[in-house]
């Protein structure tokens, strides 16, 4: 075959790609507007009866060179493609999405500003156990400026055996030291019947990492007009949280706070993995404020200023920490919680730092 034969073949060959490349074009526009009109009618994206009979089509039409197998193989690829662009379009459309909302969601809190131009402390013990118990964290946070407490009632735990926390007294509990001390309480809630019990307890609803997928609580969470924390799940994506927090967002509440706290890899040096990363593309993908919980995430109170120094850096609107009057007698988590005295050493580095403003009114 002489070059000049080559040359002709080949220019044939790219007149056939370019059209090739139109026509994959011209499909994937149709697809959108197919997906379009599915997403209107509550239709499923991906159609697997579909799927089959376009490629049985091809394979009754295949003439050759190339095996069946081969030609539905590639169109695979061409259908996963399509599936990825009405996707794309639907991540356009979230309502936690900064494409969606330019500015900053700011969540209000007994005068707390979560996402506001100062980063905010939240701290407290991981269980309610006493009104003496919480009272002593309240009355440290008071003198210190703090704002907002955090306190367990509710207690989802591995083990059916482990202390599942007060329940309602508790909520009662955060209550009334929440009005006492003009604190915002923040507290988990894990059955979506006591959703609306807790908007007459708490200032904040936390969903924890454990049920960041249980889809009704997000959706009663969503259904009250109530600042909600969600946590991670601890085994999530990235793209699962932000989904998870749009199941909020679409049933009407728009007062959503998320809160790394950590994954679980194969490390075991720490309790979880701080997956730092996180803050920024949660910031930059979304319009909602980002905590950061640096006593689940690491499990190790060596390690946390270090921790909660870095995510202020990075841009965490703010990190959540664990205090307890006594530790060592805490009926959960005892090992990871600080001690009043360690909690104050803690808040002096973080305003030694400059990441947290030397005056605290967080």
């Amino acid at each position: 075959m002489s070059n000049e034969q080559l040359d002709t073949l080949r220019d044939q060959l790219d007149e056939i790609n370019l059209k090739m490349l139109e026509l994959i074009n011209e499909r994937g526009k149709i697809v959108k507007e197919i997906g379009q009109v599915k997403r209107k009618s509550g239709i499923n994206r991906f159609d697997p009866v579909r799927e089959r009979k376009m490629l049985d089509l091809l394979a009754a039409n295949n003439e050759g060179p190339f095996e069946t197998g081969t030609i539905q193989h590639l169109f695979k690829q061409i259908f996963k493609a399509s599936l990825e662009l009405q996707e794309d379009d639907h991540r356009k459309a979230l309502l936690v999405s900064r494409k969606k909302q330019a500015d900053d969601t700011v969540v209000e809190v007994k005068g707390a500003k979560i996402g506001g131009s100062e980063p905010i402390l939240v701290a407290g013990p991981c269980s309610v156990e006493s009104y003496d118990q919480v009272k002593a964290v309240a009355d440290n946070h008071t003198a210190h400026g703090l704002k907002l407490l955090r306190g367990g009632a509710f207690k989802p735990r591995t083990s059916p055996y482990d202390f599942q926390g007060l329940g309602v007294e508790g909520l009662e509990i955060l209550k009334r030291i929440g009005d006492e001390n003009n604190l915002g309480v923040i507290s988990e809630i894990v059955d979506p019947k006591d959703i609306p019990l807790a908007t007459k307890y708490v200032d904040v609803i936390q969903i924890g990492a454990r049920n960041m997928q249980n889809f009704e609580l997000l959706k009663a969470a969503g259904s009250v007009d109530h600042p909600v924390l969600l946590k991670r799940g601890m085994s999530a994506t990235i793209e699962e949280f932000i989904l998870a927090a749009e199941y909020i967002v679409s049933k009407g509440n728009t007062k959503v706070i998320l809160c790394e706290r950590g994954i679980r890899t194969y490390e075991k040096a720490t309790r979880n993995t701080l997956d730092i990363s996180s803050v920024p593309i949660l910031k930059q993908e979304t319009h909602l404020p980002v905590l950061v919980d640096v006593t689940h995430s690491t499990g190790r109170k060596d390690i946390i200023p270090q921790t909660a120094k870095a995510a202020l850096a990075i841009g965490a609107d703010g990190v959540m920490v664990e205090v307890h009057p006594d530790p060592a007698v805490a009926l959960s988590d005892a090992g990871q919680q600080l001690n009043i005295d360690q909690f104050n050493d803690f808040l002096d580095t973080l305003k030694g730092s400059g990441l947290l403003k030397n005056k605290v009114s967080v």
